[in-house]
């Protein structure tokens, strides 16, 4: 057990990928396409059954086959809260993560990256719903997310897990449910325990706000309520860097227009779609049965992350039970974000590099 990693140097890096690769980089346009999977009669755990939903995702690169038929290459990607599948095609993620040579290079890869249920383009309370959407739970979400790789996509077997906060907490999931269907777990910005103290907290101001809120009606409002929108700057506050927020706005005046600026941005997202949001993780709970994964798995957090501060001493608690697993709380640097540092590969991909490199199989 490796309670804590060195942060890699970029130079190293070399040594650390210097392994035969599945399949030489090319030079040739990468396959990226987006697609919706239907899946039929879903029941969410909370007994509720919906004919039909529907799993927005983005595939880049092109699979490949053992000699069962099998696809050998499969990536899951599983996005944070207010986000979606997009956050990993940002051009950090396309740079840093699946460029020629680099960690995820879709040219090796066949990398799944869906919105996760309940935002963008997947089923949602805003596509007609409302608040009589089921209440799905982070394990509905995980299950969806399954249900369009075996049953959508026809992948068996993964060759890698990543998510990011949200999809962070998701990859633990997915450890303890699928235990032999992935090779390497590699949950960033994430711990896996159930949302208490701080973390807890702030998402119920955000939820009561709503809740509370004249306009939102019992999720019934023809208009978009916006009173809530007035506390969803604490967002923002959590997931930031102070230092970085300090230099954002160094003024009383810059940081009144910041957050006119993040309430205008608020009121941009659907009422309905934001409590499902932050009332959602209210099944994770990984802990109990963390010693259930058998994958490789690498947790990386952020020292500088209030969201899962490192000072509570979880990942040390929590760690020993994972029997192959490892973390790294990288320490706050010039190059930290906060939890938002997990938008910035170039931080925390040496971990993956070498997460891979210990996971290398032949393909």
């Amino acid at each position: 057990m490796i309670r804590f990693a060195p942060l890699l140097a970029t130079a190293g890096m070399c040594a650390v990928t210097g392994l035969t690769p599945a399949r030489a980089a090319t030079t040739e346009p990468v396959s990226e396409q987006a697609a919706d999977f239907t899946e039929h009669a879903f029941q969410f755990s909370d007994g509720t059954t919906l004919p039909d939903i529907h799993i927005h995702y983005v595939t880049l690169g092109t699979p490949q086959r053992d000699a069962h038929g099998e696809i050998s290459n499969a990536v899951l990607l599983m996005h944070g809260t207010t986000g979606t599948g997009k956050a990993f095609l940002a051009p950090a993620m396309r740079r840093e993560l699946f460029a020629a040579g680099e960690p995820l290079d879709a040219s090796r890869y066949f990398i799944v990256i869906p919105d996760g249920l309940g935002r963008g383009g997947s089923s949602k309370p805003s596509d007609g719903m409302h608040a009589r959407f089921p209440h799905y739970g982070y394990g509905d979400v995980v299950e969806a997310n399954h249900r369009l790789l075996v049953e959508g996509l026809h992948i068996n077997h993964l060759r890698l897990v990543l998510g990011t906060s949200m999809g962070g907490m998701q990859t633990w999931m997915w450890g303890e449910r699928y235990p032999e269907m992935a090779d390497a777990l590699m949950p960033i910005a994430s711990q896996p325990i159930a949302m208490a103290g701080r973390n807890w907290l702030w998402r119920q101001m955000i939820v009561g706000a709503i809740r509370n809120d004249p306009g939102w009606q019992g999720g019934d409002y023809s208009a978009q309520p916006s009173q809530w929108t007035r506390v969803m700057p604490i967002f923002t506050i959590i997931t930031s860097n102070p230092a970085r927020m300090q230099t954002d706005a160094p003024d009383r005046d810059a940081a009144t227009q910041m957050y006119d600026t993040l309430v205008a941005d608020a009121q941009k997202s659907d009422a309905n779609d934001v409590l499902y949001w932050f009332e959602s993780s209210w099944d994770y709970n990984p802990s109990p049965q963390l010693s259930h994964i058998r994958a490789r798995l690498f947790a990386v957090n952020f020292a500088d992350d209030l969201i899962n501060a490192a000072d509570l001493g979880v990942m040390q608690r929590e760690m020993p039970a994972v029997p192959n697993g490892r973390f790294v709380e990288i320490p706050e640097t010039a190059r930290s974000y906060g939890h938002q540092t997990l938008a910035h590969p170039d931080v925390w991909k040496p971990y993956l590099v070498q997460l891979l490199s210990d996971t290398t199989r032949s393909y």
